[in-house]
Protein backbone atom coordinates (compact mmCIF):
# COMPACT_ATOMS: atom_id res chain seq x y z
CA UNK A 1 0.00 0.00 0.00
CA UNK A 2 3.12 2.12 0.90
CA UNK A 3 4.02 1.43 -2.58
CA UNK A 4 1.01 2.89 -4.28
CA UNK A 5 0.76 5.69 -2.13
CA UNK A 6 4.55 6.59 -2.99
CA UNK A 7 3.45 6.04 -6.96
CA UNK A 8 0.82 7.90 -6.99
CA UNK A 9 2.00 10.78 -5.09
CA UNK A 10 5.53 11.17 -7.49
CA UNK A 11 2.79 11.04 -10.27
CA UNK A 12 0.58 14.20 -9.37
CA UNK A 13 3.79 16.04 -8.48
CA UNK A 14 5.24 14.59 -12.05
CA UNK A 15 7.88 12.21 -11.15
CA UNK A 16 8.54 9.53 -12.89
CA UNK A 17 9.41 6.40 -11.68
CA UNK A 18 10.87 4.06 -14.52
CA UNK A 19 10.24 0.27 -14.77
CA UNK A 20 9.87 1.24 -10.71
CA UNK A 21 13.59 1.17 -10.80
CA UNK A 22 13.79 -2.79 -11.80
CA UNK A 23 15.73 -1.49 -15.08
CA UNK A 24 18.67 1.36 -14.81
CA UNK A 25 20.84 2.81 -17.74
CA UNK A 26 24.69 3.64 -16.75
CA UNK A 27 26.10 5.48 -19.26
CA UNK A 28 23.97 6.54 -22.53
CA UNK A 29 26.52 7.91 -24.95
CA UNK A 30 26.48 8.34 -28.64
CA UNK A 31 29.10 9.16 -30.73
CA UNK A 32 28.98 13.00 -32.45
CA UNK A 33 28.78 12.81 -36.17
CA UNK A 34 29.91 14.55 -39.20
CA UNK A 35 27.81 16.94 -41.30
CA UNK A 36 25.74 15.01 -43.43
CA UNK A 37 25.46 11.47 -41.93
CA UNK A 38 22.45 9.80 -41.38
CA UNK A 39 23.12 6.97 -39.23
CA UNK A 40 25.26 7.40 -35.41
CA UNK A 41 25.89 4.60 -32.87
CA UNK A 42 24.46 4.31 -29.41
CA UNK A 43 26.43 2.59 -26.13
CA UNK A 44 25.33 2.12 -22.78
CA UNK A 45 24.99 -0.21 -19.96
CA UNK A 46 21.34 -2.00 -19.18
CA UNK A 47 20.97 -2.95 -15.92
CA UNK A 48 18.33 -5.69 -14.46
CA UNK A 49 17.40 -5.60 -10.73
CA UNK A 50 14.72 -7.99 -11.03
CA UNK A 51 14.70 -11.14 -10.24
CA UNK A 52 13.47 -12.13 -13.75
CA UNK A 53 15.20 -11.65 -16.75
CA UNK A 54 13.87 -8.71 -19.42
CA UNK A 55 14.45 -7.99 -22.59
CA UNK A 56 14.92 -4.55 -24.63
CA UNK A 57 12.65 -5.12 -27.51
CA UNK A 58 12.08 -1.85 -29.06
CA UNK A 59 13.52 1.53 -29.00
CA UNK A 60 12.67 5.40 -30.66
CA UNK A 61 14.33 9.07 -30.49
CA UNK A 62 12.71 11.86 -31.76
CA UNK A 63 16.38 12.51 -33.24
CA UNK A 64 16.04 9.82 -35.71
CA UNK A 65 13.50 8.03 -38.14
CA UNK A 66 14.13 4.72 -36.10
CA UNK A 67 16.39 3.08 -34.17
CA UNK A 68 17.98 -0.28 -34.49
CA UNK A 69 19.63 -2.98 -32.39
CA UNK A 70 22.37 -4.42 -33.76
CA UNK A 71 25.54 -6.69 -33.10
CA UNK A 72 28.91 -7.35 -34.93
CA UNK A 73 29.96 -11.08 -35.87
CA UNK A 74 32.27 -12.20 -37.79
CA UNK A 75 31.80 -13.90 -41.11
CA UNK A 76 34.81 -15.71 -43.86
CA UNK A 77 37.26 -13.63 -41.25
CA UNK A 78 35.51 -10.20 -42.01
CA UNK A 79 33.70 -8.10 -39.21
CA UNK A 80 29.99 -7.36 -39.91
CA UNK A 81 26.96 -5.83 -38.21
CA UNK A 82 23.69 -6.91 -38.39
CA UNK A 83 20.21 -5.66 -36.99
CA UNK A 84 19.21 -8.21 -34.40
CA UNK A 85 15.18 -8.17 -32.50
CA UNK A 86 16.33 -7.29 -28.92
CA UNK A 87 18.86 -7.66 -26.33
CA UNK A 88 18.57 -10.15 -23.43
CA UNK A 89 19.00 -8.55 -20.44
CA UNK A 90 19.74 -11.44 -17.39
CA UNK A 91 17.97 -11.56 -13.82
CA UNK A 92 20.52 -9.69 -11.52
CA UNK A 93 22.81 -8.96 -14.18
CA UNK A 94 23.79 -6.45 -17.17
CA UNK A 95 24.14 -6.13 -20.86
CA UNK A 96 26.78 -3.78 -22.11
CA UNK A 97 26.48 -2.39 -25.11
CA UNK A 98 29.88 -0.82 -26.47
CA UNK A 99 32.01 -0.11 -29.66
CA UNK A 100 33.25 -3.23 -31.76
CA UNK A 101 30.02 -4.94 -29.83
CA UNK A 102 25.92 -4.88 -29.40
CA UNK A 103 25.10 -1.11 -29.99
CA UNK A 104 22.65 0.75 -31.14
CA UNK A 105 22.28 2.34 -34.63
CA UNK A 106 20.22 5.90 -35.15
CA UNK A 107 18.27 5.24 -38.43
CA UNK A 108 18.31 8.35 -40.55
CA UNK A 109 19.22 11.02 -38.06
CA UNK A 110 17.58 14.77 -38.40
CA UNK A 111 20.28 16.42 -37.34
CA UNK A 112 23.79 15.95 -36.89
CA UNK A 113 25.33 14.45 -33.28
CA UNK A 114 27.60 17.04 -31.79
CA UNK A 115 29.75 16.96 -29.05
CA UNK A 116 27.99 17.60 -26.03
CA UNK A 117 24.47 17.53 -27.07
CA UNK A 118 21.80 14.99 -25.91
CA UNK A 119 19.83 12.84 -27.27
CA UNK A 120 16.14 11.51 -25.94
CA UNK A 121 15.59 7.94 -26.35
CA UNK A 122 12.44 5.52 -25.08
CA UNK A 123 13.80 1.79 -24.03
CA UNK A 124 11.00 -0.27 -24.18
CA UNK A 125 11.30 -3.85 -22.46
CA UNK A 126 9.21 -6.64 -22.41
CA UNK A 127 8.90 -6.91 -18.37
CA UNK A 128 9.91 -3.37 -17.04
CA UNK A 129 7.96 -1.25 -20.05
CA UNK A 130 9.14 2.38 -20.92
CA UNK A 131 12.39 3.55 -19.91
CA UNK A 132 13.34 7.70 -21.10
CA UNK A 133 17.29 8.35 -21.18
CA UNK A 134 19.12 10.98 -22.67
CA UNK A 135 22.51 9.75 -24.35
CA UNK A 136 25.13 12.15 -24.12
CA UNK A 137 27.10 13.35 -27.36
CA UNK A 138 31.09 12.60 -27.18
CA UNK A 139 33.52 12.88 -29.77
CA UNK A 140 33.39 11.54 -33.19
CA UNK A 141 36.41 8.91 -32.08
CA UNK A 142 35.32 8.28 -28.99
CA UNK A 143 36.17 4.66 -27.46
CA UNK A 144 33.71 5.34 -24.15
CA UNK A 145 31.12 7.31 -22.60
CA UNK A 146 31.98 10.91 -22.82
CA UNK A 147 32.87 12.68 -19.36
CA UNK A 148 29.50 13.72 -17.69
CA UNK A 149 28.78 12.83 -13.74
CA UNK A 150 30.30 9.14 -13.13
CA UNK A 151 27.26 8.27 -10.87
CA UNK A 152 24.81 9.16 -13.59
CA UNK A 153 22.16 6.63 -13.59
CA UNK A 154 18.56 7.27 -15.45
Amino acid sequence: MLRLRVLLAGAALGVAFPALAQIEIEKPWARATTPGAKIAGGYMVIRNKASAPDRLVDLSSPAAARVEMHVHHMENNVAKMRQVPGYDVPASGRFELRPGGAHLMFMQIKQPFKEGDKVPVTLTFERAGEVQVEFHVGRLTALSAPSYDPGHKQ
